[in-house]
């Protein structure tokens, strides 16, 4: 099978890339991306053909993918605070690239396997113990209403067209390859740098907040089962553990992790930032009987490690 990764010089593209390569079965891994928050460093070594290009340009995604028998689309601009700022360019990249995909999914004569990543950010802040796929969406940000119009036209597209589409709610993956160096990285990779500098970890709000954090290795070996099984379900799936982990839990196991006390710098608040975000995975595990997740502590450790080795700001 031959397979395009969109996004795949990206954080969770090239670890996803990797996995592919790896795998029987899988005849020829394709990348693309446009190289403004991945890059092609994170593919060194891994047997794949990177095309640097956006997933705006249709005509270069409808040749990509008229030779693939599995799309996985990963391409999007990311954040929160960045959709804040432009949500012009949020929504042109998330929803707009996203219906240029699906549209050269639909013309293609291979009829691929349609794999798309949405955001846990469509849940908005409802306050659940666990987050299912059967509840209300309410964005809090531009990002999460782009991540929700492309989640919707996927699966409109499966049912007004019958292609066969999987789409994902990711929840705050971490792991090798996270970008830490500007203005809009996540928090793991934010605090890790910060304490290995010996600086304060910036904490917006008082701390408690709570997240689903998920191991990239996990969420590889989900996607890499999704496509050799083609599997499909006509709603979206949360691909997330149902963990809860406070900031303030974080960077203390970070601590342990890395062996030295760090100190927290509080922040106020962002605008669009959620609560609570915790996954239910029941559809999930329902799907992919046999996964289990990398625990938390031994996720950061082989994260840390990988810190330790980047050059500082790696981009992913």
């Amino acid at each position: 099978m031959r397979v395009l990764v969109t996004g795949g010089a990206g954080f969770i593209g090239a670890n996803l890339c990797r996995a592919l390569a790896a795998l029987p079965g899988i005849e020829h891994v394709t990348a693309l991306d446009d190289l403004s928050t991945g890059s092609a460093d994170n593919l060194d070594g891994v047997p794949v053909d990177l095309v640097e290009g956006s997933i705006l340009d249709r005509d270069l995604v409808g040749r990509l993918v008229s030779r693939a028998g599995a799309v996985v689309h990963l391409a999007a601009r990311p954040s929160v605070p960045r959709s804040v700022r432009d949500p012009i360019a949020s929504h042109t990249v998330n929803a707009t690239g996203t219906l240029n995909v699906l549209e050269a999914c639909r013309s293609a004569r291979t009829r691929p396997h349609v794999i798309c990543a949405s955001s846990s950010s469509v849940y908005g802040d409802c306050a659940v113990p666990y987050k299912s796929e059967d509840l209300p969406v309410r964005p809090l940000s531009p990002y999460g209403a782009s991540k929700l119009a492309m989640e919707a036209y996927a699966l409109a597209y499966a049912s007004s067209y019958g292609l066969p589409v999987l789409t994902f709610r990711f929840f705050n993956v971490y792991g090798p390859l996270q970008a830490a160096g500007h203005a809009y990285a996540a928090v793991v990779p934010v605090f890790l740098t910060r304490a290995a500098a010996g600086e304060t970890l910036p904490i917006h709000g008082d701390g408690r907040q709570a997240r689903d954090f998920t191991y990239v290795g996990s969420v590889a070996r989900v996607l890499c089962d999704a496509v050799t099984r083609r599997v499909t379900c006509p709603g979206p799936v949360n691909l997330a553990f149902g963990t809860r982990v406070s900031l303030l839990e974080l960077a203390d196991l970070l601590g342990r992790v890395l062996g030295r006390p760090v100190r927290a710098e509080f922040l106020p608040p962002r605008v669009g930032d959620i609560r609570e975000s915790r996954a239910s995975p029941r559809l999930l595990l329902g799907l992919f009987p046999g996964v289990r997740p990398v625990v938390l502590e031994e996720g950061l450790r082989a994260t840390a490690e990988w810190f330790a080795t980047a050059p500082l700001g790696a981009p992913g």
